[in-house]
């Protein structure tokens, strides 16, 4: 056995292991003597409820001053970006789904365009299906904002603002439910275009949607902005600025509430963002209650880029045309409400043998992705979401990495709690609005 700065090490016929225990808590109070020094070592989380999840973080205070702050984070991990490697490409959107969770859609869709990058099928997925995940993403994104909004405001004391902001995501859920079936982790964007099309009750679903959520935005600003308690507990607390920003690599509305106007949607457009029309707002104070503006007034430009992915919703397919390619997209359900339905079935069944035994082989053995790598990111309604995929010319990913934002601004929650106070280390962190299985994929 041998050592370094990091954690145990030894040899094995499979190579070298490191054996990683999180073991410093101890040499971290021994540090510190609380009688002479003043200072004591709080360990937060990893199962507090305002970490946002199961994040943990050690902080050295001095009365109730945050002398040291570091964040540990590992506890929640599922080995998603592994798994991949072992399944083909299309049951890869199955996985990717459920790591950031608040934002699965997100997720998928980032893991399709790799994959159809790849491919070199990027321009020939249907205008409908590129629609439809735009309008996925936006709702999706309003949900999200939705539950930041929700349980920042919880965690600062405005308890009636969790129960509205979980009230109004499960319009959006149900919404989800009607297109993809399941109200998260939907696996519905998929490499070629999306599971299945929008059905019609959904579009009235939608629509209904969008007439009710600006007057609950009214009403949360009604209750939150002029609250004094609010304005208290937001304004100049937990600033980043935007050297900081930039030099941590923290994206999305953190970084725009420092004043940079960086959204991916713009800067580096997909799924043709660049043709609706909408803005990316900022703010300058770079503090907790402009990352709330910035969201606030990123769910109003989310709803109209939904009115606009609404009013696009053209006939057509929702998959790409190579049957090579396109996972089957045709389902019906039967009349049990479960399994394919015996037209379906039929309609398979009576092509010809060769079409049956190219359906089976799609989808038990997936189909091949040329040699390469690509790099593609998103606007998730946390930041950069990157994916970098890697194929050796297989039916399975050789390796898929995520660029999780999440785990990336997690690192400036020390810049920004060290020397402000305890009460101050909830409202930054949940400005950050980490989502542990994302950062812990």
């Amino acid at each position: 056995m041998t050592t370094s700065n990091y954690a145990t090490e030894r040899e094995t016929t499979e190579g070298k292991v490191f054996t990683v225990t999180g073991g410093d808590w101890d040499q971290v109070v021994s540090g510190t003597d609380p009688i002479n020094d003043e200072r004591i070592v709080v360990n937060m989380g990893p199962q507090h409820p305002s970490t946002h999840g199961v994040l943990r973080l050690i902080l050295e205070l001095e009365g109730e001053t945050v002398r040291e702050a570091r964040s540990v984070v590992g506890y929640l991990h599922t080995g998603i970006e592994k798994n991949l490697e072992y399944r083909n490409w299309v049951q890869g959107s199955t996985f990717v789904t459920r790591m950031d969770y608040l934002s699965p859609l997100f997720n998928e869709t980032a893991y399709a365009l790799a994959v159809e990058k790849l491919l070199g099928i990027t321009d020939e997925v249907t205008e409908r299906a590129t629609t439809i995940r735009v309008l996925m993403m936006e709702l999706n994104r309003i949900s999200s904002h939705l539950v930041w909004l929700a349980t920042t405001g919880m965690e600062l004391g405005a308890i009636n603002m969790m129960l509205y902001g979980f009230r109004e995501r499960e319009y959006i859920l149900d919404i989800f439910e009607t297109i993809t079936g399941l109200r998260m982790n939907h696996a519905y964007v998929r490499p070629g275009g999306v599971a299945q099309d929008v059905p019609d009750d959904a579009i009235v679903k939608i629509r209904d949607f969008l007439k009710l959520m600006p007057k609950k935005l009214k009403e949360y600003e009604d209750l939150l902005s002029g609250q004094p308690i609010w304005t208290e507990r937001t304004k100049n607390v937990a600033v980043l600025d935007v050297t900081a920003c930039v030099a941590l690599g923290v994206t999305g509305p953190v970084l725009r509430s420092a004043g940079l106007a960086w959204d991916l949607r713009k800067t580096m457009p997909y799924c043709g963002y660049e043709t609706y029309e909408f803005d990316v707002p900022t703010h300058t104070d770079g503090d907790v209650w402009g990352r709330y503006l910035v969201r606030l007034a990123e769910i109003r430009e989310s709803l109209k880029l939904v009115e606009q992915a609404l009013d696009r919703l053209k006939p057509g397919p929702v998959m790409v045309a190579d049957r090579k390619i396109a996972w089957p997209a045709q389902l019906a359900i039967g009349v049990d409400g479960m399994g394919n339905s015996l037209e379906h079935v039929a309609k398979i069944m009576g092509q010809s043998m060769e079409s049956l035994i190219h359906h089976f082989k799609l989808v038990t053995e997936g189909f091949r992705v040329p040699p390469g790598q690509v790099y593609v990111a998103v606007e998730s309604p946390r930041g950069e979401l990157g994916v970098h995929a890697v194929s050796d010319g297989g039916t399975r990913p050789y390796r898929v990495h995520y660029r999780e934002p999440s785990f990336v601004n997690l690192q400036a929650l020390p810049a920004m709690a060290e020397g402000g106070l305890i009460a101050d280390v909830i409202a930054g962190g949940a400005s950050l609005d980490p989502v542990m299985g994302g950062c812990d994929r």
